[in-house]
């Protein structure tokens, strides 16, 4: 049977249920892209709305966190580690990123792993190299495992400056937002490969708001919307995984041992939603060594005001295209804010597919 067969099946199915307007939202930046490049929301009935959540780990890093990271990469022999999408990131001043700093003397080293980072270090100990630990459940992992390899081989000359998060309290935080106004939510089947359906069941359980723990293929975005539509027409609230080959009930075991042995969680700041109590994650004191912050005394400013409208996008509260600056002052190529920057973001995917 061919894809295109089965999504005609699936959206048959979806025009079928009783439903009046429902709004669902996906907290997933791969989803979000997923959703854009297929097309998603343009074959859907115009009763269904998909809002984009807070789920690119970059778009939620507030502006302030990123001053401070430009300042620290303009230390003398400090070397600055990071994933691709953060070198162009602005933060409160446009224009103004790790690309920008790099043209006037900055070290930047691109890395596909944090340990690339950690022997970066080892093989250039006079150089301070900071990793910028950005994501959720499902990079950071690989953050604490890099530490507790720098950790083993006695790097000194190695930190991390933490930004991770975690994807329940900033649901539960949306949830808590005056107007919020969704039904369902489809939940990241990456950060469900480390934390498990058990890591979502509060939504339901707490909050009465389904949930489908979903895929990235097409059809795998298709089935979960309708299998969300479903239980919002059947007046049901629980927790379903359509990426079974990913995702277990319990999650991934040795993934959270890990992080458990190197961080703990701690409040921080969410672009769009503010202060979220213990929503990151900060280093256990027997490992405040490779803490970044600590080691350069990186406390944020206070937030200063911008033209990005981000925060308002990643909550649902605007779409890409009603932004006034969408595709006119704000480009790819010249970004006033992260969610046009990152592979992940709202604006880019809306701007690369045809504004959808």
């Amino acid at each position: 049977m061919s894809s295109e067969f089965n999504a005609q099946r699936i959206l048959r199915a979806i025009e079928a249920l009783p439903l009046g307007q429902v709004n669902i939202m996906e907290v997933c930046g791969t989803h979000t892209m997923a959703i854009a490049k297929a097309g998603i929301k343009t074959v859907l009935p115009k009763n269904v709305k998909l809002l984009s959540g807070p789920g690119c780990p970059v778009c939620v890093t507030p502006a302030e966190v990123i001053d401070k990271i430009l300042e620290l990469a303009m230390e003398k022999d400090v070397v600055i580690a990071t994933y691709g999408d953060m070198v162009r990131v602005p933060g409160s001043s446009p224009r103004d990123s790790l690309q920008r700093r790099r043209a006037l003397g900055a070290k930047i080293l691109i890395v596909y792993s944090p340990v690339d980072a950690v022997d970066f270090a080892e093989n250039n100990p006079d150089k301070q190299v900071v990793f910028l630990g950005v994501g959720f459940e499902t990079t950071a992992p690989g953050t604490a495992a890099a530490v507790l390899t720098a950790k083993e081989r006695g790097i000194k000359n190695f930190s991390v400056f933490s930004m991770l998060k975690t994807v329940e309290p900033a649901l539960r935080a949306l949830k808590a937002m005056d107007g919020f106004n969704v039904q369902g939510f489809l939940c990241p089947g990456h950060v469900g490969s480390i934390i498990g359906e058990k890591g979502f069941r509060f939504l339901p359980e707490e909050l009465g708001i389904p949930a489908v723990i979903s895929g990235f293929e097409p059809e795998d975005i298709l089935l979960s919307i309708y299998l969300l539509l479903k239980q919002i027409a059947e007046g049901k609230a629980q927790v379903q995984n359509e990426y079974e080959r990913a995702v277990s009930k319990s999650g991934n075991a040795l993934a959270e041992k890990i992080l458990n042995e190197c961080f703990v969680k701690r409040n921080d700041i969410w672009r769009g939603l503010g202060l979220i109590p213990m929503s990151g994650l900060g280093f256990r004191e027997e490992l405040g060594e490779f803490d970044a912050e600590k080691r350069f005394d990186l406390t944020p400013s206070e937030p200063k005001p911008t033209a990005c409208r981000c925060g308002e996008v990643i909550t649902g509260r605007l779409n890409p295209c009603d932004c006034p600056m969408f595709g006119k002052r704000c480009t790819p190529e010249d970004p006033v804010g992260p969610c046009m920057v990152s592979s992940e973001g709202a604006c880019a995917a809306s701007y690369k597919y045809q504004g959808v």
